[in-house]
This record gives structure tokens, C-alpha cells and sequence, in this order.
């Protein structure tokens, strides 16, 4: 009996697995070509109208799901809005590589940004100095635990975590953060999935 209560407390108290973890890429599929996809304040169609997707869009990043899968949570340019998921299709996977083969990551205080090709390069840009080119590894999932990956950037690593994440800036929404050791820095930040 008390090994039963200890798997149900270990079972509530571990994170939810969703069937399809975002963020991910989604395209519109079931609007009209002369009509758009609503993006929403709240995921309700009921509530206020923040911006909208093209009825062709693709490669939209969802960054976050209700807990019963109608609604995802999408950005269009600096807005996050809510949509329904009955109209979005999810692109399949990459057979190799977790995620995308691009991620775009960046912090602010100070501003910089890093683009991640998986098995090919990095390129971080500090802004306020002159940018440097890396090779780059491929994500690689900790050990024992369900939402952070790690990615060797040359002789520099990165930890990402599957994550609400927001810059601070805009109302943007990620499903990415980033913790970045260059060097001898910590860089702290968001990132993006960008479509092939």
C-alpha cells in the first residue's frame, strides 16, 4: 500500500507529458482562402481579437497548449494570441534532431542573439561587439529529466528548457529558455523554432 501511494504522489507530482509537446511547427489548414485565423486575448472565441494568420500560413510556432489541446498559444510578429488548434496541422518532426534544425535565441540587458543550425554552426551576435561564428553540436536531452536539453556551442555549451519564456520587451511568447556559457558569461534568454 505505501509503495501504490508513493508511485501516485511521484505520478502528480512529475511534469505533464502531452502527446505533442510544443513548441512545435503548425500550418493553417481549414480556412477559407478569403478569410484568416483569428489570434485571441484568451483561448475562448469569445474573447477579444489580438491579430490574425494568414488561411496559408505556415510554419507557425505553437508555444503552448491548454490543458486540453483546443488552444494553442502562437506569436504574429510582436503579439501572442490564442488560436484554435482544429485549424492547425503540426509538420513532422525532424527524423534526426530534436526540434527544428534552426533555433533562434536572444536576451536583452544586455541585447544579443544567437542562431543555433543543429550539426553545423552558431553564430552569436552581442550587438554591442563584433559577432563570432562557432561549430555547433546537436540538442542532447539531460539525463533524468524531461524538459532540458544541452547543445555544445565549439568549446562553449548551452542548456535549453522546454518553457514558457518571455524577453521583457514585447509580447511575444516563447516555449524555449536559454542559458548560454560563452566564455567566461552567462547570457540568459528565449528562443524560437524557425521553419526549414
Amino acid at each position: 500500500m505505501i509503495r501504490a501511494f508513493a508511485i501516485l504522489l511521484a505520478l502528480i507530482a512529475a511534469p505533464t507529458l502531452r502527446a505533442d509537446p510544443v513548441p512545435a511547427l503548425f500550418d493553417v489548414t481549414g480556412v477559407a482562402a478569403n478569410d484568416v485565423l483569428n489570434l485571441r486575448a484568451e483561448p475562448s472565441a469569445s474573447s477579444e481579437k489580438q491579430g490574425e494568420l494568414a488561411a496559408n500560413a505556415t510554419g507557425v510556432e505553437v508555444v503552448d497548449l491548454t490543458f486540453d489541446g483546443k488552444w494553442g498559444r502562437v506569436n504574429a510578429g510582436e503579439i501572442a494570441g490564442w488560436v484554435a488548434m482544429r485549424y492547425l496541422t503540426r509538420r513532422p518532426d525532424h527524423p534526426s534532431l530534436w526540434l527544428t534544425p534552426r533555433l533562434v535565441c536572444s536576451g536583452t540587458e544586455p541585447f544579443w542573439s544567437l542562431t543555433i543550425d543543429q550539426g553545423v554552426s552558431a553564430r552569436f551576435d552581442p550587438m554591442a561587439d563584433q559577432a563570432q561564428s562557432m561549430p555547433a553540436g546537436t540538442l542532447k536531452p539531460g539525463v533524468a529529466v524531461v524538459n532540458r536539453f544541452m547543445i555544445a556551442l565549439g568549446d562553449n555549451l548551452a542548456i535549453i528548457r522546454q518553457e514558457q519564456c518571455h524577453d521583457g520587451m514585447s509580447d511575444r511568447a516563447y516555449g524555449l529558455e536559454i542559458s548560454l556559457v560563452l566564455g567566461d558569461s552567462l547570457y540568459s534568454g528565449c528562443c524560437s523554432l524557425v521553419a526549414d
